[in-house]
């Protein structure tokens, strides 16, 4: 059936208009974009098939253009339209945290860590670095590492820290397990940090661990 087929308020412009765009779904959202389909499959299918193969929203969200190839009928324009709506979610959580007091937005917080770790199929240990008002400085990735294990150097932390007159940082990094439970590899390398960062009055105010469907905290479990 073609989305002009579809019942007035069963059409995501339509409803998207009429409702608002919190009332459609992530497919019906992505019909949108991609505005037309193929022969036996309309726009919307489109959308679901996207969603099924990356894994949904957040999977999406870690998508580039090259692997967005492997959907039929998905041409170069519309590939680069997806990938540009996706890379200005992850920009407007960004300049959301540095336009604020980083923990006045916890879940922004947490969002934007999700949106940037989650979904990688590979250790990523990064640093979110505060000025003095606890506004976001940058995010750096500063190593990468196996699917169980990286090696984290606290000098380098140091000298970021450093170079980008941090006030404070945020420690984060995914556990491509599905598991966001902090380990004790986890706690003994956080409080390394801690103590090196400390030396140069940087303090360290969180570690998240993160994966695609959540993140913990390691201060609210009291591990900091």
């Amino acid at each position: 059936m073609l989305l002009k087929d579809l019942p007035a308020d069963a059409r995501p412009r339509e409803k998207l208009l009429a409702r608002g765009p919190a009332a459609l779904s992530d497919a019906e959202l992505l019909a949108l974009l991609l505005r037309t389909g193929l022969p036996g499959k309309n726009a919307l299918q489109m959308g679901q098939e996207l969603l099924d193969n990356f894994g949904g929203v957040a999977g999406l969200l870690h998508t580039g253009p090259e692997a967005l190839k492997c959907i039929k009928g998905l041409g170069p324009a519309k590939r680069a339209e997806i990938v540009a709506v996706l890379e200005l979610a992850r920009r407007a959580l960004a300049e959301e945290l540095k336009e604020k007091a980083l923990f006045s937005t916890p879940q922004a917080v947490r969002d934007y860590l999700q949106l940037q770790l989650g979904n990688r199929p590979h250790e990523i240990f990064a640093v979110l670095f505060l000025n003095s008002q606890n506004r976001l400085i940058a995010l750096e990735e500063l190593f990468r590492g196996t699917l169980t294990q990286t090696s984290v150097y606290p000098r380098e932390v140091v000298i970021r820290a450093l170079a980008l007159n941090a006030a404070s940082v945020v420690l984060a990094h995914n556990h491509p397990s599905g598991a966001a439970e902090p380990s004790r590899a986890d706690e003994m390398l956080t409080h390394t940090l801690k103590t090196a960062l400390a030396l140069v009055d940087v303090r360290v105010l969180d570690h998240f661990v993160v994966t695609a469907s959540q993140s913990v905290s390691m201060a609210e479990r009291g591990l900091l």
